[in-house]
């Protein structure tokens, strides 16, 4: 509405004559690195496999059906890209390169061109998968069948990582989570990539991430499950709670096994957290009559939050320092978790506040969160009922544990 594409004819309107060379100036274009940069997410990094070296890996395979796309990195919400960095050519400014396909497509329906895929690997240093999903596999009004890589993509990637000479990493360029508890648990793969869908820069910012110039910090937007979680959950069921055969919905409410968790996200630094401020109890006061105050504890000891004043004095400050332990600068995203007191309405666990920061090797950084107890701490009942539960709340603030004692503050009740 801003760009006044509503407004009639658009090169009448003030931004209706942009183009190419308003849209592609080399700090937008820089701008799109940046962003795939902070996109892309560590998964799994066995005995420092990655970063990979100049020095060391003089030439790198780089197979898989997405190791050389364009049109694939940008998804299916976007328009058009001044220019693309495909993986291929962002390892190509590292290290030579040895490129085999491995599939025809993401489909990958026959093995013909894994055999090609196989000696490449065994000639080179390093080896890199560029592997996952596109548009036709994901994408509106069409819906993916199961969890798993497509095809002989599993298959190729197994074979691929037992032939190769050097390390092994597997990028998996996709929207949605995949089931790659293979690739996890094959100590031949050494490091895992998730890369979404990243971009006109994407393959810029995939290499500098494989050769260090560039510290991965993303996290996981959401929890990979396994395989047979598309079995146990039909889509006609919306509800969000595990019940008996039943296995719920997102890091709130499922209680099965996961591939990789909602917030997982590994660095190549390492970050220490240390708790300098932080309540341990809180009051919470009640402002309503004796006879809704009797009526607000129906469900549980819990309080409605239409009971109680919620404003800025319900606000409690959290305060943590952030140590980088390791020898390279890196971007931390700390992220707080609130665990409610027991209840049979109550999530796992909810995300409450993040912050992200940039932290130089040894130094420290001070982080202040605020935690609305309204807004933070409460919970939603089977009712539809949004209520603050009393008890003990425990907060998960990146390795550490806090708990925060809410108990009723009576004196606003009127008898």
């Amino acid at each position: 509405m801003r760009l006044g594409m509503f407004d009639g004819e658009p090169s009448a309107q003030p931004f209706g004559n942009l183009g190419p060379r308003d849209v592609c100036t080399p700090a937008h274009q820089q701008l799109a690195l940046q962003a795939a940069h902070q996109g892309i997410v560590l998964l799994k990094n066995s005995a420092r496999t990655l970063p990979l070296s100049t020095l060391r890996h003089h030439t790198v395979a780089v197979i898989g059906p997405n190791s050389d796309v364009t049109v694939t990195m940008i998804g299916n919400y976007a328009g058009v890209a001044c220019g693309y960095t495909t993986p291929l050519q962002g390892i190509s400014r590292y290290a030579k390169t040895i490129h085999q396909a491995g599939c025809f497509g993401v489909a990958c329906n026959g093995n013909q061109l894994i055999g090609a895929a196989e000696v490449a690997a065994r000639q080179a240093d390093a080896t890199v998968l560029v592997m996952g999903l596109d548009q036709s596999i994901e994408a509106e009004f069409i819906d993916r069948a199961g969890l798993l890589l497509p095809g002989r993509q599993q298959e190729l990637v197994s074979r691929v990582a037992k032939a190769s000479r050097g390390p092994v990493v597997l990028v998996l360029m996709c929207g949605g989570p995949v089931d790659v508890s293979f690739a996890k648990n094959d100590p031949r793969i050494g490091a895992i990539l998730w890369v979404g869908y990243p971009g006109q820069a994407g393959g810029a910012a995939i290499a500098d991430v494989l050769f260090g110039r560039a510290n991965p910090g993303g996290k996981l937007p959401m929890t990979w499950y396994p395989q047979d979680y598309v079995s146990r959950l039909p889509m006609t069921d919306m509800r969000m709670r595990a019940a008996r055969g039943y296995p719920g919905r997102t890091y709130r409410f499922y209680k099965g096994p996961v591939v990789f968790p909602f917030g997982h996200g590994m660095s190549y630094t390492t970050f220490a957290h240390t708790l300098s401020k932080a309540p341990n109890q809180f009051s919470v006061p009640i402002a309503t009559s004796l006879y809704a105050f009797k009526n607000t504890t129906i469900s549980s000891n819990a309080i409605r939050v239409a009971h109680t004043n919620c404003n800025d004095a319900m606000s409690l400050g959290l305060h943590v320092d952030i140590k980088n332990t390791g020898d390279m600068a890196g971007t931390h995203t700390l992220l707080v978790f609130a665990k409610p007191p027991a209840g049979n309405w109550s999530p796992n666990k909810q995300l409450i506040g993040f912050k992200k920061v940039h932290v130089t090797a040894g130094a420290l950084q001070s982080v202040r969160l605020d935690i609305h107890v309204c807004k933070h701490l409460s919970v939603v009942d089977k009712f539809g009922i949004r209520r603050i539960p009393m008890g003990e709340h425990s907060l998960h603030i990146g390795d550490l544990k806090h708990s925060i004692s809410l108990q009723a503050n009576l004196e606003g009740i009127k008898f």
